[in-house]
């Protein structure tokens, strides 16, 4: 293993506040907060959560990509399909990642190439899930 490969960055402690029933408050300190639900009434659960952290880290890449290939991006919705384990824990089997993108000028090669990098190689989030769990994307790529 490289240098870069082993090096560690200590990020700033995530705190989390139970505000009541299933409901908790994550934040960094003096940073805005995310109000998660367990039971996915009143704010995304925590499996959500985590779907959704996949997708924003991936998309925030993307869009970045997608500049500096010179076709920023007018628009980007993404759609998560994911499958669990079945039996507890009900752990991340496979992610879809439905991309909808509209960046003028852009070719289904380059979007294709901002996504499959952004999913692959810089998104923190998927390279932290097990390895097991297949993550996968389909483009739908709009002039």
């Amino acid at each position: 293993m490289s240098q870069a490969q082993t090096a560690t960055v200590t990020n700033a402690p995530i705190e989390v506040d139970w505000v009541g029933g299933s409901e908790f408050e994550a934040h960094r300190s003096g940073g805005p907060k995310l109000r998660v639900d367990g039971d996915a009434r009143s704010a995304p659960s925590p499996f959500d959560a985590l779907l959704a952290a996949l997708a924003t880290c991936a998309a925030t890449d993307v869009v970045t990509i997608l500049e500096k290939q010179r076709t920023p991006a007018r628009s980007l919705h993404i759609r998560v399909e994911a499958q669990r384990v079945a039996a507890t824990p009900r752990r991340l089997v496979s992610a879809v990642l439905h991309f909808a993108i509209a960046a003028p000028g852009a070719t289904a090669a380059k979007a294709e190439r901002a996504v499959e990098l952004a999913v692959t190689k810089y998104c923190s989030v998927r390279s932290s899930l097990i390895e097991d769990a297949d993550v996968t994307w389909t483009i739908d790529l709009e002039s």
